[in-house]
């Protein structure tokens, strides 16, 4: 029995380290398709972040939606999704999602760094970016005032669930969590 059970074991370590190795990142294409089903169903939009393994920003930004007093606002009110692009050489085929700075240059991110954030309605049009500052910059990650007052007056036109409290939690999470100057 014992046996049997080694062996069992032993097979199953095989068979995921096979498939691990061969895994690749999924086409942004096919990541948008999924989302955009997810919208229709959920009644939501969706929320696209470009980002990548490098980048701080993008890391800061993943911390705060996923944080407690977060989470749920973001996930109620819109499919938030994730594609990865600019890696640096070596791991632009493991990590990066094909067709993912195509299509970030199709909503208008293409010199606009990291995080940028795309806003579609379940059909798939585009109704918002982050390249909401004065000079059409992209905000990257809601640091300073004027970036959380641009970002959250965003959010706010890119969904019609959430509440004028809700709004205020993410206001305050951002000021609290501001970059130290």
């Amino acid at each position: 029995m014992v046996r049997k059970l080694v062996i069992a074991i032993v097979l199953v370590m095989f068979t995921v380290s096979l498939s691990a190795q061969d895994w690749k990142p999924q086409p942004a294409d096919k990541i948008l398709k999924t989302s955009l089903q997810q919208a229709k169903a959920g009644k939501k939009n969706v929320m696209v972040i470009f980002h990548a393994s490098w980048c701080s920003w993008c890391k800061r930004l993943d911390k705060a939606m996923q944080s407690p007093e977060l989470k749920k606002i973001f996930n109620d009110n819109w499919v938030v999704t994730h594609i990865d692009v600019q890696e640096r050489k070596g791991k632009i085929d493991s990590l990066e999602n094909p067709g993912g700075q195509d299509m970030m240059k199709k909503f208008g991110g293409e010199k606009s760094g990291l995080p940028f954030c795309v806003f579609l309605d379940k059909s798939g049009k585009m109704i918002g970016n982050t390249n909401v500052m004065p000079d059409n910059s992209n905000i990257g990650y809601p640091g300073s005032k004027e970036e959380i007052a641009l970002f959250t007056d965003l959010l706010k036109r890119t969904t019609k669930k959430m509440s004028d409290e809700q709004l205020a939690e993410i206001i305050d999470y951002f000021i609290k969590n501001a970059p130290k100057q």
